[in-house]
């Protein structure tokens, strides 16, 4: 380690920051949020820097005297000539400093920073690839909440009572990891902290009461890279992952090591699982003081039967959340190359099964063979010829575009591009077992008929 990692508190006391180019407003900005009492010295300012107003400014070449009595200092004048005589005045007081851009000449490094303030995250390379370290960053970005900090606060006003009220340090350590892993937290970074309040209050009063909860959570078509950080988030902290046959195997590696994994997927024709069954058996495993993800294929609300189970769960107190997930009908519209709506073609898409309750359906076919209206028909497969017949009996064009989509979004995506009168063909043509979906109307008519590759893009892309 060539650098030691180190917070330094600013809040009040005097930074030196020599430079007034374009080149020193993303350091005045830094060290303004962090509270320093900021002296400029520079001829001129760039119009950026003079508009931040909290800074003091001396329009005059550096001098070494300015360096005195400084926290610490930074070069940005992009004059090599400058930035070394910064460097050396800086040194010679023992004050740390900073020379944008130059390692060589600083005894600190200013690293790419992720700010979810009172939580901060510096990234560095050494001064190696400042690129990389805020391509790093971004990645770290992307896969912390954005309530982070609120987090950070609202567990702050509880840290006394919850010290007072455990005095065992590991009791209290975990008590803390069920805080952050479990409803609470998830209340916070959603933004209801009045709930995240009263369920803090029930558990610093009585600490060892387990409470279970669960999340009905959206896996995606089946892309892996298609889940949401949200999703992604709860798998990590899961302690059962419920999942059916729609789930693509590679989204469960997402789920921790140790987590149970439970398979509840039911088959037409074969329901070893039935919905009564899997209500009870999420019930009984949040009772029992489980973190449980209800992983769904797709979108837990949209034909998942995520309704039904979010009615059981209330019904037994249980807390529930839903976490939405791409449904296969956006995901079969983009691997076919076209949209579920246009404005010369669609202003509206219904979403129909092709299995009511009772294995029938009983739709408004009358609106749904409008010429100006797009129907996208999911588990269609036996359904298919006979939805395709009742569309046409209510007036819709045998010849209007269809397309099927097998797996859509994974590497066996195939996508089959026919019309109306061949919607029979097209379900006689897909593997047994192999999720299908269909989508029919005139938006269809730019599908792109092929077994689509799906791209593999390098991990490298945008990191270098």
């Amino acid at each position: 380690m060539d650098h030691l990692p180190i917070f330094m508190a600013l809040k009040g006391r005097p930074v030196l920051l020599v430079g007034g180019a374009a080149i020193a407003v993303p350091k005045a900005r830094m060290l303004i949020r962090a509270g320093a009492t900021l002296t400029v010295v520079a001829p001129r300012l760039s119009p950026d820097l003079a508009a931040l107003g909290a800074i003091r400014h001396h329009a005059r070449p550096f001098a070494t005297t300015d360096v005195a009595d400084a926290a610490l200092v930074i070069a940005a004048t992009g004059l090599p000539t400058v930035d070394a005589t910064v460097s050396e005045a800086a040194r010679a007081a023992n004050v740390p400093v900073n020379v944008v851009d130059n390692p060589a000449l600083s005894t600190f490094i200013v690293p790419a920073i992720v700010d979810r303030s009172p939580i901060v995250i510096g990234i560095s390379s050494g001064g190696a690839s400042p690129v990389l370290a805020r391509a790093v960053r971004r990645a770290v970005e992307r896969l912390l909440p954005a309530r982070l900090g609120p987090l950070a606060r609202f567990a702050a006003q509880f840290r006394g009572a919850a010290k007072a009220n455990i005095r065992e340090p590991r009791a209290r350590r975990r008590f803390w990891e069920r805080v952050m892993d479990g409803p609470i937290a998830a209340a916070v970074l959603r933004g209801d902290e009045v709930s995240a309040r009263e369920q803090m209050l029930t558990m610093v009063n009585k600490p060892h009461t387990a409470t279970g909860t669960v999340s009905l959570v959206g896996a995606g078509p089946g892309d892996p890279e298609l889940l949401t950080l949200r999703a992604h988030r709860l798998l990590q902290t899961a302690d059962v992952v419920v999942y059916d046959r729609l789930v693509a195997p590679q989204i469960l590696d997402y789920a921790r090591r140790d987590a149970e994994r439970l398979f509840v997927g039911k088959r037409p024709g074969n329901h070893s699982h039935t919905q009564a069954r899997i209500n009870q058996r999420l019930v009984d495993l949040a009772r029992a003081g489980k973190r449980i993800v209800r992983l769904k294929g797709g979108d837990p609300s949209v034909f998942a039967r995520g309704g039904e189970e979010l009615a059981a769960l209330r019904r037994a107190g249980i807390a529930v959340d839903v976490v939405p997930g791409i449904t296969a009908a956006t995901a079969a519209a983009a691997a076919a190359g076209f949209s579920l709506t246009h404005r010369d073609h669609a202003s509206s898409v219904t979403f129909v099964t092709g299995h009511g309750r009772d294995g029938a359906t009983d739709l408004d076919w009358a609106a749904l063979a409008r010429a100006d209206h797009t129907v996208a028909i999911y588990m269609g497969v036996a359904a298919a010829p006979g939805i395709a017949a009742r569309l046409i009996a209510n007036g819709r064009a045998p010849s209007t575009p269809a397309v099927m989509v097998e797996s859509a979004s994974t590497p066996a995506q195939r996508v089959h591009a026919a019309t109306l009168g061949d919607l029979g063909d097209l379900a006689a043509d897909c593997a047994p077992g192999v999720p299908a979906l269909f989508i029919v109307g005139e938006v269809a008519a730019d599908a792109v008929a092929a077994e689509t590759v799906i791209a593999q893009l390098p991990l490298a892309a945008g990191w270098e």
